[in-house]
């Protein structure tokens, strides 16, 4: 990667934590991908993963991802959305296994969800968004001391103040077995 794209894509990232949270209480997350994990060398034994580096890049891979983004959040078409992600062809990348986690779990369908949402945290385990949807999962699953656990790793990476934190332990401090789905 150059460095000019380097510098751009901290500019924008600059910009985006500048411009304040769009984030709702349990609607956590972003039209746009947030670049991919620094790969440390480990493919030991793996196939060569397809580069990620340049699909942030990729005007059509940011289209797709945002209407994805659009099928969930706006239009609450978790099948659709699921088809519109997997056909971008980077499942395996945080943002896009996220939302598809998301998504799943809105279905009810809890096994493809925590697939989804393990291997968002295989491919960035510093992704809060994927850690904040996780514990929502745990609790619906009634693991609340899974729960606790992946509100104390946002912690750790976002801190107190985050919405990820914020939206986790509102849910949390909510009474078990109220049936509340998020």
């Amino acid at each position: 990667m150059s460095r000019k794209t380097k510098f751009l894509g901290l500019a924008v990232l600059s910009m985006t934590l500048a411009s304040g949270p769009v984030i709702s209480a349990y609607a956590a997350g972003s039209d746009n991908p947030s670049p991919p994990a620094s790969d440390s060398g480990s493919s030991k034994g793996k196939k060569a993963k397809k580069n990620k580096s340049s699909a942030i890049d990729d005007q059509k891979f940011l289209a797709g991802y945002r209407a994805a983004y659009t099928t969930i959040y706006d239009k609450h078409d978790y099948t659709a959305a699921i088809e519109q992600l997997k056909a971008l062809g980077q499942d395996d990348r945080a943002d896009v296994a996220n939302l598809i986690g998301y998504s799943y779990r809105k279905l009810g369908d809890y096994q493809s969800s925590k697939v989804y949402y393990e291997l968002a945290l295989k491919d960035d385990p510093n992704h809060v968004r994927t850690w904040q949807y996780y514990g929502l999962w745990q609790l619906e699953q009634g693991n609340r001391e899974q729960a606790q656990y992946h509100l104390n790793s946002i912690a750790q990476l976002a801190g107190t103040n985050s919405d990820e934190y914020r939206s986790l332990a509102a849910a949390l401090e909510k009474p078990p077995g109220t049936g509340l789905v998020y």
